[in-house]
């Protein structure tokens, strides 16, 4: 069932959310600011294997491998709140190299944790959980949809000075449980990214 009329709805409520967890986080920054409060932006490039090929071999509605992977953009936004409770939001627009008209798209969001025991100099490892939307374009025009979205994950930061940090690499590997047909779909990637300490 499709919860909401489109993706640029999904894009507007993800906005939405994430603007009323910075208010939240911006409202209580002078109490929760010795606790190590603080929110980063950044942005991402990625390659996916989209575990769908469209008609490609006769494969049409049949969750299999793609010979093409698909390339795209993203953002995302860490909140931190203490050492041990973080957030990540994160949007993914799958658009380049698209197989048949093919793509994917991600809006998720979801706990984050540092692994701050194999920390080494400036380089940082997490883990992360999210949950969201997955949405796609079938091939050749045949259709949209929206999808429930698992994506377990995770990657290093590296700091590169207060402020700036790269992400090297990000790796996921997403379930789509609700997918066509009562199949799961399950497309995995990794991305690159730079990141802004905004506070």
């Amino acid at each position: 069932m499709d919860l909401l009329p489109n993706s640029r709805s999904i894009a507007v409520n993800l906005a939405i959310l994430l603007l009323f967890a910075a208010a939240a986080c911006a409202q209580v920054a002078p109490t929760a600011t010795n606790r190590g409060l603080s929110i980063t932006a950044g942005g991402l490039g990625s390659v996916f294997q989209p575990d769908y090929a469209g008609n490609y071999g006769g494969k049409s509605g049949i969750a299999t491998t793609s010979p093409n992977r698909l390339y795209g953009v993203g953002a995302y936004i860490d909140m931190r709140f203490t050492r041990w409770v973080q957030i990540e939001a994160e949007g993914r627009w799958l658009r380049f190299n698209e197989l048949e008209g093919v793509n994917e798209d991600n809006y998720l969001i979801g706990p984050r944790l540092p692994i701050q025991k194999l920390r080494y100099r400036r380089f940082t490892p997490y883990g992360k959980f999210l949950v969201g939307w997955g949405r796609m374009d079938f091939e050749n025009g045949n259709g949209t949809g929206r999808f429930t979205a698992l994506a377990p994950g995770g990657g290093v930061d590296m700091q590169l000075n207060d402020k700036f940090a790269l992400r090297i690499p990000d790796f996921e590997y997403q379930l789509w449980p609700t997918w066509y047909n009562h199949q799961t779909l399950k497309p995995y990637g990794a991305s690159i990214g730079i990141s802004y300490k905004i506070f």
